[in-house]
């Protein structure tokens, strides 16, 4: 078993509370940045980016802050299949919240619905009365702490497109028909063999009013791994949104300058 730790803030203009709308050709979608605590080796590690409303026109924007050489690089072409801070390789970047960034690499459509029992309300594997070993397993997290409840989901298949690379020729992405959230995927190989499947714990929160995406599951059939992302148990603080005062200027490599250390 090994540990990563990333503290990590986010800002979505176009989210704040009683913004009716936003101007979408001059600002930006989201800001974020993320800090590598865990593990050690990679400790001191800042990314920071700026995400645009049409990926097409204007493409995501990254840095690297290099504790080594206390020097902030551009990171041109981050995102896609790049390994997520923190999590040892078993994540990749666009697979935050089963599928981010641009989906120009692929091609989509939409294969049906279905009902399926999916993660739903999983209040309970985010309570401050669960330690980890009550949580995690070998193999996979202990049962009872998962719940679910049976919903239509709309089915979409990514392949990929001729002339682009990634480590996953084809997804599923299964989105919640009354949340409009993706809450699991399957990735499969080059040949056709799946690889990777992932749900997360989506909760409500009132201080959003919306939905958060919490615990993340990450499971490699091939390896027998598992990666349990974003657990907050026995950290002395939860989630914080819609709190923090945070602003553009908390991002981009000025920021990540200023963080690094």
């Amino acid at each position: 078993m090994s540990w990563g730790r990333v503290a990590t803030r986010a800002l979505a203009p176009g989210n704040e509370p009683g913004k009716i709308k936003h101007t979408r050709t001059t600002e930006k979608s989201s800001y974020y940045m993320n800090e590598t605590i865990l593990p050690l080796r990679d400790s001191g590690e800042v990314l920071t980016g700026l995400n645009a409303w049409d990926y097409s026109t204007s493409p995501l924007q990254s840095w690297r802050y290099d504790p080594g050489t206390r020097r902030v690089r551009l990171s041109p072409g981050y995102g896609y299949d790049m390994v997520y801070p923190g999590t040892g390789g078993s994540m990749t970047v666009d697979e935050v919240r089963i599928y981010s960034n641009s989906g120009h690499r692929y091609d989509w459509k939409i294969i049906g619905k279905k009902e399926l029992y999916i993660p739903y309300n999983n209040y309970g594997i985010h309570s401050e009365k669960l330690k980890y070993d009550d949580i995690l397993s070998t193999g996979h997290i202990k049962p009872e702490v998962m719940r679910y409840e049976l919903h239509r989901v709309w089915v979409i298949r990514g392949e990929l497109k001729p002339g682009y690379r990634h480590l996953y020729a084809t997804r599923d992405i299964y989105v919640d028909e009354d949340s409009w959230f993706a809450i699991m995927g399957d990735n499969y190989d080059s040949h056709g063999e799946l690889w990777r499947t992932s749900v997360l714990n989506y909760i409500h929160l009132p201080e959003l009013q919306g939905w958060f995406s919490g615990v993340g599951l990450y499971h490699d059939l091939l390896s027998g791994d598992y990666l349990a992302f974003n657990l907050i148990n026995e950290r002395p603080t939860g989630y914080t949104v819609n709190k923090g005062g945070l602003t553009p200027n908390n991002f981009g490599p000025d920021a990540a300058r200023r963080a690094g250390r």
